[in-house]
């Protein structure tokens, strides 16, 4: 498994890359492992402000479909719109072109609350 140490994590399988003040999401190595082949990904809330924790959007894969949940409350400020071609690149390169969101991260303080690579690590 895949755990980049330079990334922070949720409990719920979500990777964060904090930029500045914001934040980019996407599923890690071992979600998308879990979910199989990856065939469409749903995010319709481009715009929109989204508390932690909350839905943000779908990732469906052949046998499923998984909600994806916000780490860090904040405003969407861009979807990757390449994965609507391509969802396989969330199974290819989770932590690179298959990012999901950018977040406007609207409370610092939730990203003392991410874990890191090896505190994910150990509850996978």
């Amino acid at each position: 498994m895949n755990t980049p140490k330079e990334l922070k994590y949720t409990k719920d399988h979500e990777w964060v890359r904090i930029e500045g003040d914001v934040a980019v999401v996407g599923i890690t190595d071992f979600a998308q492992d879990q979910l199989g082949d990856i065939v469409f990904v749903d995010i319709q809330t481009l715009g929109e402000t989204v508390n932690k924790d909350e839905v943000f959007g779908a990732i469906e894969a052949v046998k499923t479909v998984a909600d994806a949940l916000m780490p860090l409350t904040g405003e969407v400020i861009e979807v990757n719109e390449e994965l609507e071609a391509e969802p396989q690149a969330v199974n290819t390169d989770p932590y690179g072109k298959g990012w999901m969101i950018k977040v406007k991260i609207a409370n610092p303080a939730e990203i003392e609350e991410l874990l890191d690579a090896d505190a994910y690590t150990a509850i996978c």
